[in-house]
């Protein structure tokens, strides 16, 4: 019976990828470094594969990814405000800095996405205007990070009742499991 809420999930996810104006197409990260504080940022997602592996884009520098480096246990958080569906997943985060494919997805990215990647200073440097902002001509910091979820809880906020339903990942299979909401 679960089997509904968790194609759902995978339905609801690849629209984040494949329709533009998709709920789902940005969510929050969430990291947890050395510094034991949990901290969360927006991020877009940019791919959803077969196995629901979760893909972003980053630059190398940024805090996320020293988080990622010291603790790669990452939350994330999406919500339909339309449908009034909430995911939080929970998985393992891998970055990948020199991967093939990578001067593919580097030149289909709009030339303002790519200005994220190409700062000269680090993002979160200090700086005194938003105009001194300097980049790199010929070099980028773009990084990919792939999430492997190992558990997702689903909540679809409804009357008479909410539902809500923990999926868990045993070795290669979902099982899911009724929550009271």
């Amino acid at each position: 019976m679960t089997t509904t809420f968790f194609n759902e999930i995978k339905q609801e996810l690849q629209a984040g990828v494949d329709q533009k104006k998709h709920p789902f197409g940005f969510f929050t990260l969430g990291t947890v470094g050395l510094d034991r504080l949990a901290r969360l940022r927006m991020v877009m997602l940019r791919a959803v594969g077969d196995d629901l592996q979760l893909v972003f884009y980053s630059d190398k520098r940024a805090k996320k990814v020293t988080h990622i480096k010291e603790n790669n246990k990452v939350s994330l958080l999406f919500y339909h405000p339309e449908k009034f569906i909430q995911l939080k997943i929970e998985g393992i985060a891998t970055i990948h800095s020199n991967f093939e494919g990578k001067h593919t997805l580097w030149n289909i990215l709009a030339e303002d996405a790519k200005k994220n990647y190409s700062t000269s200073l680090a993002p979160g440097s200090t700086i005194k205007a938003p105009e001194n902002i300097k980049y790199l001509d010929d070099d980028n910091h773009f990084c990919q990070i792939k999430v492997e979820p190992f558990k997702i809880e689903y909540l679809k906020i409804q009357s008479p009742s909410h539902i809500r339903v923990r999926f868990s990942k045993n070795n290669d299979d979902w099982v899911g499991e009724y929550l009271v909401p």
